[in-house]
């Protein structure tokens, strides 16, 4: 008599912490990987849960991905602020950030690409929530030094200054953002050059903002769009 076979997955749904092991081994499979090509079904597997399982925590691959991206921005603002505490003066500070931000992203370029590119961008131009909160927090790392005086002088974090502040932070981040990407596509390089060629840009940077900081135009966003711009474009495609 044959024993009858089944294609149940003997693994258990249930975790200790399932939201995190899963957006675990996603960063673990993109760090190897350097590619978004994987299956939550491989990410279960890995956690040692059934291939169900991610699917309490996560509607669906996007909703994932926009988890990861969120961890991403928590890491790598980590890495910034504590690339700060050695260094008492705004501007050792400012640059002291600049370098972890482009160290962070030649490090490991498809959590960079996965972060600062359009693949979690919805058709309302709008971005997830849980990633949106974690990059304003990274965001006010940079305020931070800019208000208390790493361009030279003092600029109080006032309404009144937010244009000036969004100016800086948009050289600031353009400049850097810029830098990663073309030490990742090796058009600038050696890698092992990240920190002086950080250094080098930064400097020329803050020397430029000393004498001028660009006050955006009323309307201007930095970082994800505000909520209030999405239900815009929603209705100018509508009307």
């Amino acid at each position: 008599m044959t024993k009858a076979t089944t294609s149940a997955d003997p693994r258990p749904y249930h975790h200790g912490d399932l939201h995190r092991a899963i957006v675990g081994a996603a960063l673990d499979v993109l760090s190897e990987s350097q590619s978004t090509e994987f299956s939550l079904r491989e990410l279960a597997r890995r956690a040692g849960v059934s291939h169900n399982a991610p699917y309490k925590h996560f509607a669906d691959k996007r909703d994932l991905l926009a988890a990861v991206s969120a961890v991403g921005f928590e890491l790598l603002a980590r890495q910034m602020a504590d690339a700060t505490k050695e260094h008492d003066s705004p501007r050792e500070r400012l640059a002291a950030m600049a370098r972890a931000y482009v160290r962070g992203g030649v490090n490991n370029p498809a959590l960079y690409r996965l972060m600062f590119g359009g693949y979690l961008s919805g058709q309302d131009n709008g971005r997830p929530t849980i990633e949106r909160t974690a990059a304003e927090n990274m965001k006010a790392l940079l305020v931070g030094a800019i208000r208390d005086g790493a361009l030279g002088r003092l600029i109080p974090n006032s309404a009144a200054n937010t244009h000036q502040i969004d100016g800086a932070i948009l050289i600031f981040w353009s400049q850097m953002h810029g830098l990663t990407l073309l030490l990742v596509d090796r058009l600038v390089g050696p890698s092992e050059k990240t920190d002086d060629l950080s250094e080098s840009v930064l400097q020329g940077m803050l020397d430029g903002l000393a004498n001028s900081i660009p006050s955006l135009p009323p309307g201007v966003w930095i970082g994800p769009p505000p909520a209030d711009s999405m239900v815009e474009t929603v209705n100018l495609r509508t009307s």
